[in-house]
């Protein structure tokens, strides 16, 4: 038995939260313990009042503006015995939930799950392109996780983390970083505590706005270093 929060950092998402919610709700209604906590972090139009407009979701507020601080805040918040990571543009796959109790139940060593992006507003072959980065990436992530014993592949908006593993690297790094690197950053700490699995199964829907935004080229190049 494990209890599972999903924890959805919100500055501004009036446009993508009601979307993401209902995914998320729609999933939860088939399991008897889930809890969904968004952070309204520092969010200037309504969607705090989005939020509030659901049933049954708890809303904090984080009035620092920051990726990182906002997931702290709600893993603070939040009491589950899993920690869900995803953001306020994503839509959860109907079998998100359950693939990840699978994977944390079949393995109590297992600390981190994560799996790849799929942007379902952007071009075919974009998101093909996409798939070679994370292909790139998990090659990597054996390297350095299972032999180095470096770190590991955490996509930030899509991993799960297990809270005692959280609980003993005291959360989220929020005094070095506010958005770039926080996936990387746990993944560097929570590996001393277990093993983090990268899935190429364990995918989640999302908006390729900042990817289109800033360029796959200037984007992956990012990530990458």
């Amino acid at each position: 038995y494990m209890k599972l929060s999903f924890v959805i950092p919100a500055y501004n998402e009036e446009k993508y939260l009601g979307k993401c919610l209902e995914s998320v709700i729609r999933q939860s209604s088939k399991w008897s313990d889930i809890e969904i906590i968004v952070v309204n972090n520092a969010s200037t139009d309504k969607t705090k009042e989005i939020a509030l407009s659901y049933p049954g979701i708890k809303v904090v507020d984080e009035p620092r503006k920051g990726l990182v601080r906002a997931r702290q805040t709600g893993y603070k918040a939040s009491s589950g015995d899993l920690i869900a990571n995803i953001d306020a543009d994503a839509m959860v796959p109907d079998d998100w939930i359950k693939k990840a109790y699978k994977r944390f139940s079949a393995n109590q060593n297992l600390v981190a799950l994560s799996g790849p992006y799929i942007f379902y507003d952007l071009s075919q072959l974009t998101n093909l392109f996409t798939k070679v980065f994370y292909s790139i990436g998990y090659v990597i992530h054996r390297l350095s996780h299972l032999i180095l014993r470096k770190g590991g592949m955490i996509q930030g908006g899509n991993f799960v983390l297990r809270r005692s593993a959280l609980d003993k690297i005291g959360g989220f790094n929020v005094d070095e970083i506010e958005f770039y690197g926080e996936d990387t950053d746990i993944a560097l700490r929570i590996q001393k505590e277990g093993k983090i699995l990268f899935s190429f199964d364990f995918k989640m829907y999302t908006s390729g706005r900042r990817l289109s935004k800033e360029g796959v080229l200037t984007m992956g190049l990012r990530y990458a270093l």
